[in-house]
């Protein structure tokens, strides 16, 4: 019995893994536009830039075979690592 509990308990898990790619949003590349990129498909392109709130967001893109960018994944973080370069 606690076997098929656990099984399901798992099934339950990877059904609610969300696998569709995240949507642009304000400062993405692809916000509201389509991009050509010149670069071979499957090349990965990378882009940071600050969300609504301040935060670090990371984005990254693969060039599809028709030269378009497409969003695969985003993360967000805290500034407070970045510190302004200074020479003493």
């Amino acid at each position: 019995m606690p076997a098929v509990i656990a099984s399901l308990l798992i099934a339950l898990a990877v059904a609610g893994c969300n696998t569709a790619p995240p949507e642009p949003i304000r400062g993405s590349l692809t916000y509201g536009r389509i991009i050509h990129y010149p670069a071979p498909p499957g090349y990965t392109v990378k882009h940071e830039f600050p969300d609504r709130f301040g935060y670090r967001t990371y984005e990254r893109y693969v060039v599809q075979p028709d030269g378009t960018l497409k969003l695969i994944s985003r993360r967000t973080g805290s500034d407070y690592w970045h510190f302004p370069r200074t020479k003493w």
